[in-house]
């Protein structure tokens, strides 16, 4: 282990000594302070030694926020092993790709995940579950807390692997993003820094802890000592309820939940005077109305990817809005050109990051990993620009990544396609995003049916959302009889978008 090295492990052993007796997390019933915290990962560390569990192997987990989340999270810094988050909006084939390119060695799943288990090859994998009773071959999380001497906490450089979490994929699976307690922690810190955190301050955590965001303003909040309101799912009127009694400072907000929070609050009668950051992104008119009724606030715009471990561009959305601010402390984000050559301020290129955020690499893709890194940077498939004062403005992706982003989550038209294609009755697929006043942006897909087909959009949509998660499946559907090619014989998706983009 490098002298130079602060893992998660030290930043929650710290937290114990300074910040004990004030409260880490709230969460399933149950307030728990920076000390019992410690003490928790500690725990179960010991029956994950015991039951295994030692440095470098995966632990999956598949369950809502909550305090078995973050307790797994501490246990394997502690071990030096690696937490894989599962999304739960997955489909079951999706959830088994997760866990055949981890293959972990032990698995927790709350009870009302247990389905979508169905797919996967589970014979060689340990199965915990959040309830307090099992039968096999599951068995209680509760019993892996052991009382006894705590295992000694391994010896793990900084730059050792956290977490795995899937991205979605180019190609048409996901693809495991190994990230770092280097790169992790200093994300953290970036927040801390810009936001003002300290020890007083409360995460409304809504953000789901499978998702890049929500872990990252979880460990966050860990960074300044202080506390997170883990909350299993989103309910606007819940929320404002527990963030007035909380003094919930905090928020990461996706389309249309910011909206939401704002009718509850008004409902209410909230002004929500406790909150002062909140951090994602939205459409400008509910921006607007979000600073109108909540002046004390901040709303945060940022760039970043679940590959650079949080956001590489920060800065507040009154400061310049449609931007995405500008580049955070300790790290280099340029554009470049098809040939990786810097452009000139206000073109528009690709944006690359170098930093000690930025991740280890896909899990198991060589190759992958070798064309991200070319050349000494994180190739991020995103196109930006910025402006003569040095914002980011992002300019989307580049025509061989495109991503769209309903509510925030992240879908790669190749992954759409792949499963409209598994229609026997489709013979061809394009897949784009247009634009949604609900989520933001939502998922279209143009399509060439078999001859003498009859199949309908909702039949199809519905086909779909049976094999990938449903936030992906597309809202429109067009059939058309041909699509456009292009000179090298495939479709033409500058065309199909120009033609059915409305």
């Amino acid at each position: 282990m490098s002298l130079r090295s602060f893992t998660l492990h030290d930043l929650i052993e710290r937290n114990a000594a300074q910040h004990g007796a004030r409260t880490a997390f709230v969460a399933d019933g149950e307030r728990v302070s920076h000390a019992e915290f410690a003490a928790r990962g500690a725990q179960l560390a010991a029956g994950l030694a015991a039951a295994g569990v030692g440095r470098g192997d995966r632990v999956a987990v598949l369950a809502h926020n909550g305090l078995a989340f973050v307790d797994l999270l501490a246990a394997a810094a502690r071990l030096g092993a690696i937490l894989v988050p599962i999304n739960w909006r997955l489909s079951a084939e999706e959830v088994a790709h997760v866990l055949a390119d981890t293959t972990p060695r032990l698995l927790v799943a709350a009870p009302e995940f247990h389905a979508l288990l169905a797919a996967a090859d589970l014979a060689a994998v340990q199965r915990m579950t959040t309830a307090p009773d099992a039968t096999a071959p599951w068995q209680p999380l509760a019993s892996l807390y052991r009382d006894e001497a705590p295992v000694p906490a391994a010896p793990v450089d900084d730059d050792a692997g956290l977490a795995v979490v899937h991205t979605a994929a180019v190609g048409g699976r996901a693809r495991g993003a190994l990230l770092t307690h280097r790169g992790l922690l200093a994300a953290a810190h970036k927040q801390v820094h810009a936001w003002g955190l300290t020890a007083d301050d409360v995460q409304a955590g809504v953000l789901p802890l499978f998702h890049l965001a929500g872990i990252g303003m979880t460990l966050a909040l860990l960074a300044a000592g202080g506390a997170s309101l883990l909350m299993a799912r989103f309910d606007p009127k819940a929320l404002v309820e527990a963030s007035d009694v909380h003094g919930a400072s905090v928020l990461g907000s996706f389309p249309p939940m910011l909206s939401s929070v704002l009718d509850a609050a008004a409902a209410a009668g909230s002004p929500l005077r406790s909150l002062r950051v909140v951090s994602g992104i939205d459409a400008p008119q509910t921006l607007e109305r979000f600073a109108a009724a909540c002046p004390h606030a901040d709303f945060w715009v940022a760039y970043g990817q679940t590959e650079t471990s949080g956001s590489v561009t920060m800065g507040r959305w009154r400061d310049r809005p449609g931007s995405a601010g500008r580049p955070v402390e300790q790290h280099v984000v340029l554009l470049v050109d098809d040939e990786d050559r810097p452009v000139a301020a206000g073109a528009t290129g690709e944006i690359v990051v170098r930093g000690p955020m930025v991740f280890a690499g896909y899990w198991g893709l060589e190759d992958d990993n070798a064309f991200t890194f070319r050349g000494g940077w994180h190739h991020t498939g995103d196109m930006g620009r910025f402006d003569d004062e040095g914002f980011l403005w992002y300019a989307g992706r580049s025509p061989a990544k495109e991503l769209i982003k309903p509510g925030g989550e992240n879908v790669y038209p190749a992954e759409v396609e792949r499963a409209l294609r598994e229609h026997p009755e489709v013979r061809e697929a394009v897949v784009f995003g247009v634009s949604d006043a609900q989520w933001g942006e939502a998922v279209k897909a143009v399509c060439v049916r078999t001859p003498g087909s009859q199949l309908v959009a909702e039949s199809l949509i519905e086909f779909v959302g049976q094999r990938i998660a449903r936030y992906k499946k597309p809202k429109h559907v067009v059939f058309v009889e041909a699509l456009p090619v292009s000179a090298a014989g495939a479709p033409d998706r500058a065309a199909v978008k120009a033609a059915h983009g409305g």
